[in-house]
């Protein structure tokens, strides 16, 4: 098994486990977004983890198992198989956290781009290698995350960047020692998990929606999630805790 997932008390942690640096290939594709849309429809999942196994968190694409340009759709099946692997992250009904152990390299970044936190150790590094085999991919993730100079810098030369360069940008949250890199994603997992899970659900479907829509359309959207959540049962205890100073205990709806 490539990937593989444990949960436990509503955080689920799925690990990239493919020796010796967690390359994807189309079985491994297939087997992410069977796990995302697993951890999205499973009740007793609040909040996933997305880590890889080893040194790598990901070294990108396979390339034992690249398309074949002479077979009639297998390139556009290949790259169907590839953009749906990071969507089913990004749609993922919960809050994914990236937790990323060692180098994240083309594919593997992109994999970390589609979580909604990330963290990295300190010995994690990032790049878009594919121009140093003759390919080109991957510039419409890196502009959602760096300035458009360093876009194209990182996307024309492959440069490896550093973990705490990207941190210096901004575009990374934590960056810690590798021993901390797990506690961390699970204490945020934690504070997540022990929130109203109706509300968390609707919060990432806001967050996503926001991405694309105009601020005076996006306020409005978040306003009909709230006027939705406040007649939960959830809500209402939420409120009621409170008050009576007690942990809530939630019921998902």
């Amino acid at each position: 098994m490539t990937v593989s997932l444990e949960v436990s008390e509503y955080i689920a942690v799925v690990r990239l486990d493919k020796p010796p640096v967690n390359a994807v290939d189309r079985a491994t594709r297939q087997r992410i977004i069977d796990t995302f849309d697993e951890v999205s429809e499973r009740s007793d999942i609040r909040v996933a983890i997305l880590t890889g196994t080893g040194k790598y968190f990901c070294a990108g694409a396979d390339l034992k198992d690249r398309p074949d340009p002479d077979r009639a759709g297998d390139f556009l099946g290949h790259n169907r198989l590839t953009r749906e692997t990071g969507n089913a992250i990004r749609e993922c009904a919960k809050p994914v956290i990236a937790a990323v152990n060692g180098p994240a390299l083309g594919a593997g970044f992109g994999l970390m781009a589609a979580c909604d936190i990330f963290l990295a150790s300190e010995d994690a590094t990032f790049a878009m290698p594919e121009i140093n085999v003759g390919l080109a991919g991957g510039v419409s993730m890196l502009r959602t995350m760096v300035g458009r100079s360093f876009t194209r810098r990182m996307f024309f030369t492959g440069m490896k960047v550093p973990a705490s360069e990207l941190y210096r940008r901004g575009v990374i949250d934590e960056v810690v020692p590798a021993d901390e890199l797990m506690p961390l994603a699970m204490q945020i997992a934690q504070d997540i998990a022990s929130k109203a899970p109706l509300a968390v659900a609707y919060a990432k479907q806001a967050a996503n929606m926001m991405d694309l829509m105009p601020q005076r359309d996006g306020y409005r959207f978040e306003q009909n999630f709230t006027m939705a959540l406040s007649r939960t049962e959830d809500a209402q205890e939420a409120r009621t805790a409170f008050l009576e100073k007690r942990q809530p205990v939630y019921k998902g709806r």
